[in-house]
């Protein structure tokens, strides 16, 4: 419930922010109340939401990932296993030229882990007490490994560019769909009174299309960075011992329970059920055939 109360919060305050921005830049009303079509106006205003929510959602990212997860920062290590954990991600880190991540441990008895952050020098790497507990420390180390080079890779970056871009035209190709349909159905005695019901029905309708559509390309991209992530983890932990954290994971097949937001950003993923063309991970199979052919 937690979680879902700061979701909401967070989404509705971003949404306030952004229709503020919009207003201030002239984007307040991007499709005027009948006739022509500003479309300069309205990519303007795409824009504004379509980056502007998703490089909020970066700026915030490690915020979010510690709440939302219940993450708890290493600051200094209480025993072994955190001095090892400091350790090895600050070799890795070193090793991929990039400065030192947060790191922390968070309560949850499944093998995963995820790395979020703003920047590649602005970073949190994140893992479960399950995997702590699960993996051996060659495993354990790939999995970090793998985290670190999506940080080192500029892969949170990436993905915002990737999702604004893809925002921005939803937002902009529905609402010209939108006002096409309003202009179809306006009669005469009222072509000055605004946007009518069909228009926001039909805006609503065609960003659900074009969010899937969207979807598919983001998690094609997605699924890309893994296969990236994986080359990585290999190259600073060794490919073998990469091989290994991913034959666990297979092996003991239990989907990730990540929020939506750090999903992509995990080493373990979660099933589809419109198939791979919505998943941020490709198979496990894939990625160890992967390592194996490289």
């Amino acid at each position: 419930m937690k979680r879902v109360l700061l979701f909401l919060a967070t989404n509705l305050a971003v949404i306030l922010l952004l229709s503020i921005v919009a207003s201030l830049l002239g984007f307040g009303h991007p499709t005027g109340r009948g006739g022509a079509l500003d479309l300069g106006a309205l990519l303007g205003f795409a824009a504004v939401f379509g980056f502007g929510g998703s490089f909020i959602s970066l700026w915030i990212s490690k915020w979010m990932a510690k709440r939302s997860t219940g993450a708890e920062v290493i600051d200094t290590p209480r025993n072994d296993m955190e001095a090892w954990l400091l350790d090895t991600v600050a070799r890795q880190a070193k090793e991929a030229g990039i400065a030192m991540p947060e790191v922390a441990i968070y309560p949850s008895p499944e093998i995963n882990a995820f790395a979020t952050g703003p920047s590649k020098n602005n970073a949190l790497v994140a893992v479960s007490v399950g995997l702590l507990e699960q993996m051996s420390p060659d495993e354990a180390e790939a999995v970090l490994a793998h985290e670190v080079s999506h940080v080192a890779n500029g892969d949170m970056v990436t993905l915002t560019l990737i999702q604004g871009v893809v925002n921005t035209f939803v937002i902009f190709i529905a609402r010209i769909i939108g006002h096409i349909v309003d202009q179809f159905l306006r009669s005469n005695d009222n072509e000055n009174s605004g946007y009518g019901i069909g228009y926001m029905i039909t805006v609503f309708i065609a960003e659900m299309v074009l969010g899937i559509f969207a979807s598919v390309i983001v998690m094609w991209f997605s699924r890309q960075r893994e296969f990236r992530a994986d080359a990585g983890g290999a190259r600073l932990a060794g490919r073998e011992k990469m091989i290994a954290a991913l034959e666990r994971l297979r092996a003991l097949h239990e989907p990730s329970h990540l929020p939506d937001a750090m999903l992509a950003f995990g080493i373990g993923s979660r099933p589809s059920s419109l198939g791979e063309l919505f998943m941020t991970h490709p198979p496990l199979e894939q990625r160890i055939e992967a390592l194996r052919r490289g």
